[in-house]
This record gives structure tokens, sequence and C-alpha cells, in this order.
């Protein structure tokens, strides 16, 4: 069995789901179905979106375990974000139903052309690093070998003034 943290965002309401933490909660429930055990899950915050969009986004994230590789994890996220209307190659930052990310991996790391685990920019992010925080604060990201909830700290750590 191997686990996964999955990082999930919407900022644009769902004719059957409603809301963005509508989408988040139904998304909880189709990764159940696709044979993601969902082993706990963060609460849903709030940000502001990155680029164009003006929509805030609604965040979480899940820690999930399977049987299933990477790749497939991968597959199965993609056809469950397609199935909530999202389109490959979309306005890149721009609104979406869903996004779905696989941020961490029990495995370590994964380098191919289309997934890299862990994922490139989670470091940078607070509405990725604060929901991981809730859930996994003491799992290593492999490649500086700090824990997640130092990473949170790092990021949102005040920074002195030198002006």
């Amino acid at each position: 069995m191997q686990s996964y943290v999955i990082a999930l965002g919407s900022n644009r309401r769902h004719a059957r789901h409603g809301s963005p933490a509508g989408v988040l909660r139904a998304a909880c429930a189709a990764m159940e179905g696709e044979g993601l055990r969902i082993r706990t899950s963060s609460p849903v915050e709030a940000s502001t979106p990155l680029g164009p969009s003006r929509r805030r986004f609604a965040n979480a994230a899940v820690l999930v375990e399977t049987r299933l590789s990477p790749p497939d994890v991968l597959s199965r996220l993609k056809a469950i974000e397609a199935c909530f209307g999202r389109r490959p190659r979309g306005r890149r930052w721009g609104e979406r139903v869903l996004d779905l990310d696989i941020v961490l991996w029990s495995g370590g790391t994964w380098c191919t052309p289309h997934l890299r685990i862990p994922h490139p920019h989670f470091r940078e992010r607070q509405f990725v690093l604060g929901p991981l925080a809730a859930i996994v604060p003491t799992w290593r990201d492999p490649l500086t070998g700090l824990a997640v909830r130092h990473l949170q700290a790092r990021l949102t750590a005040p920074r002195p003034d030198l002006s």
C-alpha cells in the first residue's frame, strides 16, 4: 500500500455540486470511488488566486492510500477532473471547477515528462502548504529533507523590513 498527498482546488461553481467547497467534497467522494482510500483530509481554506482569475479558490488536501502507481493515480485524478468539466489545455492560472495534484508520495520522488513528485512548486504555495500542514505536518520533502510544517514556517515567517 502506498500513500499520496493530493492537493485539491476549485474556484467555480458546479451545476450539480454547487460551490467550490461543495466541489471539493464531491471530488473526495469521487476519489474514493476510484480506489483512492482517503485516510484524512484537511479543512477547506479560501485563498486568493494566482494569475488572471478574480475568483477566490477553495483549497484542501487529502492523504490517500492505494496500491496504484503514481502514473495510475495521476490518470485517475485527470479522469475525475474531466468528469467535473475540466478540459485539458485550459488557460494557465484561469478559473477551474476542479484541480487535483499529487504533491507527495510515500515512495519519495518520481520524475517523468508528465509527472513530477514532489510537485515542483508546492514549497512556494501557502494554499498548498497550509492544508498539507493540517494533515501531514511531519511528512518530509524528499528533496529538501524538511518537514511540511518547516516548509510552511519558512514561507509564512515575517520578513525583516530592510528599507
